[in-house]
């Protein structure tokens, strides 16, 4: 869980955000941003992720799926992708609409089952059946200014919408560096 935010903290650095707002809606072909990550297996089921100038963020499975239990897993970073996601976007349309907010918390949870991830039945998909998340907001704010405020997260959310929307992944394996797989 996240540790929220407070009114201080809401107002983060608000102004380079209402001047990014301003330039995209005067250039709406400057919207377009692409992101990158790079990810090395490193030892057992052991992975470190590569973003910008962060990292290594370590990823591992769980013991019971063969991990050795020292990081989150895949499965759960996209969890705590989902959660950070709200509260930034929260953090985000709070601070443009003046709504104040002293803390901001989500608790997610997702459901996978595990014949689908070992192949054991072609029925079911490896991926999460269910996710579902609870947002505690704290916040001297009316209810309907809240209640505003959650439809735009849950409207402009880029993970919710990622994961609700679904979008087109491809990729290619190389084997000593030659193409062996285009997909």
């Amino acid at each position: 869980m996240s540790t929220g935010t407070n009114p201080q903290r809401n107002r983060f650095r608000d102004e380079p955000l209402r001047r990014l707002v301003t330039h995209l809606l005067q250039n709406p072909d400057a919207a377009h941003t692409e992101y990158h990550a790079r990810t090395e297996l490193l030892e057992g089921l052991q992975c470190a992720i590569n973003i910008r100038d962060f990292g290594p963020v370590p990823v591992d499975e769980p013991a019971a799926l063969g991990g050795a239990d020292s990081a989150p897993s895949p499965a759960e970073l996209i969890l705590g992708a989902l959660g950070t996601c709200q509260e930034v976007m929260y953090a985000t349309y709070a601070a443009l609409l003046d709504i104040p907010l002293e803390a901001v918390s989500v608790e997610v949870h997702g459901t996978l089952n595990l014949q689908g991830l070992f192949a054991l039945d072609e029925s079911v998909h490896p991926g999460y059946e269910h996710i579902r998340f609870e947002t505690a907001i704290r916040s001297p704010a009316d209810p309907e200014s809240i209640r505003q405020l959650s439809r735009l997260v849950e409207a402009h959310c880029p993970v919710v919408d990622t994961l609700v929307r679904g979008v087109s992944v491809a990729g290619q394996v190389y084997l000593n560096g030659d193409l062996a797989v285009e997909g």
